[in-house]
């Protein structure tokens, strides 16, 4: 087979995919006898083809993908109307947290975010598959150890923790939410929004699942702002949707 059937296969099969597929995925496709180098090759060189069209080919942390470009957003919205599903920014701070100090402990989201995280907010962001278990700290009661998982990052559009902004040392009170860019996050989003009893100031509007358009923070979000109140986050009313 010639380079140019081989890109053919590959753009027919990323196109059509529902989900990344990763190099060895797409070996498959020519029964192993190409090398996972020449296959990187010729997705790099597919990625060249396709820049400046609508979408892009792009690697995430389990594979590559084709997926549309943020500036054509308020296009792709008149096809889905529906109001977007929204998280509460006691949710997205305790991501942020687990994004930057991974792995952390609850305890340890606490005291950095100054206030007690409910129960509700952990099983979200699980149930959501952004964070998980991946251990238990070596110490009385062996607290559970958080991280973000593969999934976090393909809904970020990153392929490696590495991609994440840095932060300037332990100036995380300067606002991690300012400085993790949510683009690509609405990946996969559930199409109807759950019904949220909580204020508009408080929540996080997530962009149309069929773009990559960033979530919009509030103004000023004090990850670090000392509280001596409870999250009170949306799945706390057992009644409501997770």
């Amino acid at each position: 087979m010639n380079t140019t059937d081989a890109k053919r296969v590959l753009e027919t099969a990323l196109i059509c995919a529902p989900q990344p597929l990763s190099v060895r995925e797409l070996g498959t496709l020519f029964d192993m006898e190409v090398s996972a180098d020449t296959l990187k090759t010729l997705l790099a060189d597919l990625q060249l083809e396709w820049t400046g069209r609508g979408v892009e080919l792009v690697q995430v942390a389990t594979g590559w993908r084709f997926q549309s470009r943020p500036e054509l957003r308020p296009y792709l919205d008149r096809l889905h109307p529906e109001k977007p599903p929204r998280y509460s920014r006691a949710a997205m701070e305790t991501l942020a947290i687990i994004a930057y100090r991974q792995p952390v402990t609850r305890g340890d989201m606490e005291d950095i975010r100054g206030v007690t995280i409910n129960s509700l907010i952990i099983k979200q962001l699980e149930d959501r598959g952004w964070i998980e278990v991946i251990g238990h700290r070596e110490t009385v009661g062996r607290p559970a150890l958080f991280a973000t998982t593969r999934q976090f990052l393909d809904d970020l559009g990153l392929a490696s923790l590495d991609q994440l902004p840095p932060l300037d040392g332990s100036e995380v009170q300067e606002s991690a939410l300012d400085r993790l860019d949510f683009e690509s996050l609405a990946n996969s989003l559930p199409s109807d929004p759950p019904d949220l009893d909580v204020p508009e100031s408080d929540l996080f509007v997530v962009a149309d699942p069929v773009t990559t358009d960033p979530i919009s923070p509030p103004s000023d979000p004090q990850l670090l702002e000392p509280s001596t109140q409870e999250d009170h986050d949306p799945g706390s009313n057992p009644t409501q949707p997770t």
